[in-house]
């Protein structure tokens, strides 16, 4: 499904058979690395189905797809600068594909807007960093996998350096007034999603 998806959004810019499988053969090459737990190709299949439901709520399908196939594609946990290198690695991509300079300029803002999920002026920017957090607002069973990995991901720290550091993540979205931006999301997930958050802080503190 993430295959195909990709290529169709590549259609419209190559006829390249080599090229468009070059460029998959990236994005699978990063999103499978060994280091990764969540950040994998299961999240970027968790967020088309987040997104498909809500396609034509959507201005800009087609930037929304570029932002998700490249906003983690470059993630190292002890790093900062994450978003800002996949945004830019992101653009590289899509100018040499010729994609117009607008699309182009959206999927970079989308992706820089995903390090910290305030409120755009931009309803689909909206939309993607919603659906990107809409893990927390999962199942109990399918959050405690998602917290799991990325303990994993986060292994290089011992927990007396890893559990100050997911309290303090916690407390930033229990202190929002709303997680989820979007009306879509927050009837979805908003109250499930504070219930994963709490209990999870409850249990660091214990």
């Amino acid at each position: 499904m993430l295959k195909n998806t990709f290529f169709e959004l590549l259609a419209t810019y190559s006829a390249d058979p080599r090229q468009k499988e070059a460029l998959w053969d990236e994005l699978e090459k990063a999103y499978t690395n060994q280091k990764r737990h969540y950040h994998t190709l299961r999240h970027l299949e968790h967020l088309l189905l987040q997104l498909t439901e809500i396609k034509g709520q959507l201005e800009n399908w087609e930037a929304i797809l570029f932002t998700l196939f490249y906003h983690d594609i470059i993630y190292k946990p002890l790093k900062s600068d994450n978003e800002e290198r996949s945004a830019a690695h992101a653009v590289q991509i899509m100018q040499q594909l010729a994609v117009p300079a607008d699309v182009t300029v959206l999927c970079r803002e989308q992706i820089l807007a995903t390090k910290s999920h305030q409120a755009s002026v931009n309803s689909d920017t909206n939309y993607f960093t919603d659906a990107d957090l809409s893990i927390l607002g999962s199942t109990p069973e399918v959050y405690a996998r998602y917290c799991q990995n990325v303990r994993k991901e986060y292994a290089v720290f011992p927990d007396f350096i890893y559990r100050p550091g997911r309290k303090k993540v916690l407390k930033h979205f229990l202190a929002m007034e709303k997680i989820f931006k979007t009306d879509h999301f927050f009837d979805k997930f908003e109250r499930n999603a504070r219930r994963n958050l709490a209990e999870e802080l409850r249990d660091l503190t214990e």
